[in-house]
């Protein structure tokens, strides 16, 4: 039996998001010419941020697609020809499906990456921002080498909010929303204008967005 769509998609942003982490992991050793050891901790975060906030961004897709579709009907060419030509036996003789033909819609492409990029955008950042600093600091006690699992080293739970300090983590927040919302602006109005231009439904959409964040994935992973 297949898959709810919006599962489907979860479970598509969860794996990636983990999967860029531990690429992150990978280029830094490089960079630092350390062996590679896979911290686990930061690939469990990046892989519940995207259970927790895959859902959200799939129902905000399907708004912008149903409130700004992204075709609407226009005449086909050979419609056209007859119609010009005045000829009314031509027209009649065209099949009735080749009539019209979905065209892109400019104005609404262009609404929706707008849309996207600014509120779109916002939300998200300060989602991811909320949501990692606290987590990060309330899984502080654990090793690198936690085994979730079979329970780590039973040093206390496994994400424990008492600890967080939550001045500071709205604190850093704001202090980093520019940044990342300004990094996001060089890379992500591209991939909006390819999934509102070419890609017809959402769940495909999501998926090439899955794909694109493998990318921005090892770029929050570093900056972090």
């Amino acid at each position: 039996m297949a898959l709810p769509p919006m599962l489907k998609v979860t479970l598509q942003s969860s794996v990636i998001g983990a999967v860029s982490n531990i690429l992150a992991q990978f280029i830094t050793s490089q960079q630092n010419n350390t062996p590679f050891n896979i911290n686990w901790v930061p690939v469990f975060q990046f892989f519940l941020y995207a259970v927790v906030s895959t859902p959200p961004n799939f129902l905000w897709q399907q708004y912008l697609e149903e409130s700004f579709p992204a075709t609407h009907p226009a005449p086909t060419t050979a419609a056209i020809i007859a119609a010009a030509a005045g000829d009314d036996k031509a027209l009649d003789s065209v099949p009735a499906p080749s009539l019209v033909e979905p065209k892109l819609n400019v104005r609404n492409t262009v609404i929706k990456t707008l849309l996207d990029q600014t509120v779109g955008a916002a939300v998200n950042t300060a989602m991811y921002s909320m949501f990692m600093h606290p987590i990060r600091a309330a899984m502080a006690h654990h090793s690198p080498g936690y085994d979730f699992m079979f329970g780590g080293s039973g040093k206390g739970k496994v994400v424990d909010y008492s600890v967080v300090d939550w001045n500071d983590a709205v604190a850093t927040s704001k202090a980093e929303f520019l940044p990342l919302i300004k990094a996001s602006w060089a890379f992500w109005p591209f991939v909006s204008v390819l999934n509102f231009a070419v890609i017809k439904d959402v769940a495909t959409r999501s998926l090439v967005g899955n794909l694109a964040g493998v990318a921005w994935g090892v770029y929050v992973s570093l900056f972090a």
